[in-house]
């Protein structure tokens, strides 16, 4: 019996359209345009439009100026100059390695630790210079910021605190911050009210605060106050 060849192209195609046909009528398919048949030689890839002549002059490279001398290559001998080196050079020294086991096995002993290289250097236990010169330029910083603040303070008439007024202030800023930080520990812990928020928050600020100047006084030993 004879058999298409085109039987399950026919069938495939019947079944990529089927879901078009489920409606009443035939499907609404895209009509085409007529407007875009395929055109001769479309498909063909275009080359560049070609550059329009200037005055009808062709463009030509620039001819080299009269003092213009070429380059002329000089060829070498690499064999000779190979052979000179080789004569002329220094011969290469053996590496020394470091035996540790009975197999052979060997390492390189200069990178090993084993060879004191660095004890050896002309410069060794010597205080680099760039540490001395910052050493000085810090010592003499510091002396100019001394010496200007108390040019300032001179100028400002600034009092000086005793050991023991400093002693005591310190003492006193910590009782008030033991103080606000009991109240402070004492605090429902859940602020559901706005009162609470506002009570906590004001603790918080005074304990920063003292937190603060106990850190300055503890830190200068010199406390100057204005009169």
């Amino acid at each position: 019996r004879y058999i298409s060849k085109l039987k399950e192209i026919v069938k495939h195609e019947a079944e990529k359209n089927k879901s078009q046909w489920k409606t009443m009528g035939p499907a609404k398919v895209a009509v085409p345009s007529p407007n875009g048949f395929l055109q001769k030689c479309s498909k063909e890839p275009k080359l560049a439009p070609k550059k329009k002549e200037q005055d009808g002059k062709r463009f030509l490279p620039l001819l080299p100026p009269r003092t213009y001398h070429p380059v002329i290559h000089i060829k070498k001998n690499f064999i000779n100059k190979n052979a000179v080196a080789v004569i002329t050079g220094e011969p290469k020294k053996p590496r020394h390695f470091c035996v540790d086991t009975r197999h052979g096995d060997k390492y390189l002993l200069e990178p090993s630790g084993l060879y004191p290289k660095y004890i050896k250097k002309k410069n060794y236990g010597v205080i680099p210079k760039y540490v001395t010169r910052r050493k000085e330029e810090m010592k003499r910083e510091e002396e100019e910021h001394q010496a200007r603040v108390l040019e300032e303070l001179k100028k400002k008439a600034l009092k000086r605190l005793s050991e023991e007024e400093r002693t005591d202030i310190l003492k006193a800023l910590k009782k008030k911050w033991e103080k606000i930080n009991h109240a402070y520990q004492c605090l429902p812990i859940i602020t559901d009210t706005r009162y609470k928020r506002m009570r906590k928050e004001e603790l918080e600020l005074q304990l920063q605060q003292l937190e603060h100047d106990i850190a300055a006084i503890e830190k200068y030993k010199c406390v100057y106050i204005a009169d």
